[in-house]
C-alpha cells in the first residue's frame, strides 16, 4: 500500500467516524430548518471525526445580519 493510498483511507476512516457521532447526537435526523448553527455544529462534529469520542463537542456562534436598507 502506498503512503498516498493509506492517508486516503485514514481520512475516510476519520470522517466516517464523524458522521456516526453526528447521528449519535440526532444532528442527522432533526427534522428542523436547517440555520447555520445547525449545519455548523454538524460539519464540525463530522471533521472533528474519533476526537467526539474523548470529549470534543464543537459548537459554532452565527451571528449573521443581513443588510438593513437604507433611510
Amino acid at each position: 500500500m502506498t503512503m498516498r493510498t493509506l492517508i486516503g483511507v485514514v481520512v475516510i476512516v476519520w470522517l466516517v467516524i464523524g458522521v456516526l457521532a453526528a447521528f449519535q447526537r440526532g444532528y442527522l435526523t432533526d427534522k428542523e430548518d436547517v440555520s447555520c448553527k445547525t449545519f455548523g455544529d454538524t460539519a464540525l462534529t463530522v471533521v472533528a471525526g474519533p476526537l467526539n469520542y474523548v470529549g470534543v463537542n464543537p459548537k459554532i456562534d452565527c451571528h449573521v445580519k443581513a443588510p438593513q436598507p437604507s433611510k
